[in-house]
């Protein structure tokens, strides 16, 4: 924390000859969505065995509780920041907030597991509206030489609110209850939303003189929830067609755009913009090898190591901790040197905790998970603000919304499909059975399964990080 007060600081002595009045404000109400995004994420992890006792949920609807949140968002934030780009950055950033805001305290008062869920969905859509803006706002705003910091500021922000997560919801859950960790975001809400409204005065809107690309934006919408849906649902006869089905209507969802003149999603960003395509690619297999390793574990430590959701929270907290301390540092870093020297170690540092958390077993010391958690929390903290000021410095300004709404799909897209990969596992092994003693072989078998499947996923990914090329450096 001391480490991105510092950083702040210097980046706006360092900007104050150029910057707008409101960017100092700009900056703090994006690192605050930034905590409060993934904080809404991954605290309701350690919730789950409490959510499924008062609403009643098997294995599979405890998955969903955060795989809807995952989806909507994964659906919406191309259409989105496309909109953004066209209507106002602000804006659309804005209303984001306002949506995430009320829908939290919906979820909170849900009765049931559907209508959590439900009302999950509404916050995904917010939180689309909020990163498909906020990454494309600091690129606005801050000159090439300094994006790389400013992105590593925004990162690390991210990664404290994926560290207090844990702690903070497993300290809710055991004192307030489940619902307490919706309530404490919407003061935070309430506040960026005056602040933005108020006093941030500057708008974005690049491509305000094209047309936004309706028809695209449902094709896109409609098979990329055919598509993850049935990924979540496999192995089913009926879940195989609908990822086959989904496939194909995004085969023919790119034969549409490239034939568009203003489309939601420039196809040519992918064909000829070598730095754009394989970072995103890059972004899409790190986080479908890593997102799951905070539910499978919480899982783990509750069910099988018989911690409270207090004491899960405390050690899953070591990640997130050491992947702030080197997102800031690695974001500053890719100021000077190629982000895919710097992305690429940090994946291949990935790999190795991901193939040590593949020997966890039902007497694997505390000792023993810390360590990989360090060594993936490296790994990623070098990975990932290098690979985004890779992305957002790959395009014109007026496709900043896009690309920042593209980079943030592939990290949605590849949580849901790390948690699909975990759910399929759970579902083939375990069944629709809740999770109890008897079922504690098979729960295990399952880890093991799982993290071999995402340590081979990530060793491919170095590969695609290492073919990128160099970052553009105006």
């Amino acid at each position: 924390m001391q480490s991105l007060h510092v950083n702040i600081n210097k980046l706006m002595q360092s900007e104050a000859t150029q910057a707008s009045p409101n960017k100092k404000l700009l900056l703090s109400v994006v690192i605050l969505t930034s905590v409060i995004n993934p904080f809404l994420g991954s605290s309701i992890n350690v919730a789950l065995p409490f959510i499924s006792k008062d609403l009643n949920l098997d294995a599979i609807q405890m998955s969903w509780v955060t795989m809807s949140f995952l989806l909507s968002s994964a659906v919406f934030l191309l259409p989105l920041g496309k909109l953004a780009d066209i209507v106002g950055r602000k804006r659309i950033f804005l209303l984001g907030n306002i949506l995430v805001t009320f829908s939290s305290v919906f979820c909170a008062l849900s009765p049931s597991g559907i209508i959590l869920i439900i009302f999950r969905v509404f916050q995904g859509i917010g939180s689309a509206m909020m990163f498909g803006t906020g990454m494309a706002i600091i690129t606005s705003a801050f000159s090439p030489k300094e994006r790389g910091m400013a992105i590593g500021i925004n990162v690390t922000a991210v990664y404290i609110g994926l560290s207090i997560a844990p702690m903070l919801g497993g300290l809710l859950t055991k004192t307030l209850g489940w619902q307490s960790i919706f309530y404490v975001t919407i003061p935070v809400g309430v506040l960026v939303i005056i602040v933005t409204h108020f006093f941030i005065k500057t708008e974005w809107s690049e491509a305000k003189n094209e047309r936004f690309d309706f028809g695209g934006s449902i094709l896109y919408m409609a098979v990329i929830s055919i598509f993850m849906y049935g990924f979540t649902r496999l192995p089913d006869p009926l879940a195989i067609g609908l990822v086959v089905f989904g496939f194909i209507g995004l085969l023919f969802f790119v034969y549409i755009e490239m034939r568009m003149e203003f489309p939601v999603l420039n196809i040519n960003l992918f064909k000829q913009n070598k730095v754009f395509a394989l970072s995103n690619v890059a972004a899409l297999i790190n986080y479908a090898a890593t997102f799951g390793i905070g539910f499978i574990l919480s899982l783990y430590l509750q069910y099988i190591k018989g911690l409270s959701p207090i004491g899960a929270g405390t050690l899953l907290i070591t990640q997130p901790i050491v992947m702030a301390i080197f997102a800031s540092f690695s974001g500053k870093l890719s100021d000077t040197y190629q982000p895919r020297i710097l992305s690429s170690i940090g994946m291949s540092i990935i790999v190795v905790g991901l193939f040590f958390l593949s020997f966890l077993g039902a007497n694997t010391t505390n000792g023993y998970l810390i360590m990989c958690l360090v060594i993936v929390g490296v790994g990623f903290g070098l990975f990932s603000s290098p690979n985004t000021n890779s992305v957002m410095s790959s395009v014109e300004k007026r496709y900043l919304g896009v690309a920042s709404a593209t980079i943030s799909t592939m990290r949605l897209i590849g949580q849901m499909l790390s948690m699909g990969i975990a759910t399929l596992v759970f579902h083939v092994l375990i069944g629709k059975a809740k999770i109890t003693p008897e079922t504690h072989p098979q729960f295990l078998s399952s880890v093991k399964i799982i993290f071999i499947l995402f340590t081979v996923l990530c060793f491919l990914g170095v590969f695609a990080s290492m073919a990128r090329g160099k970052k553009n450096q105006e």
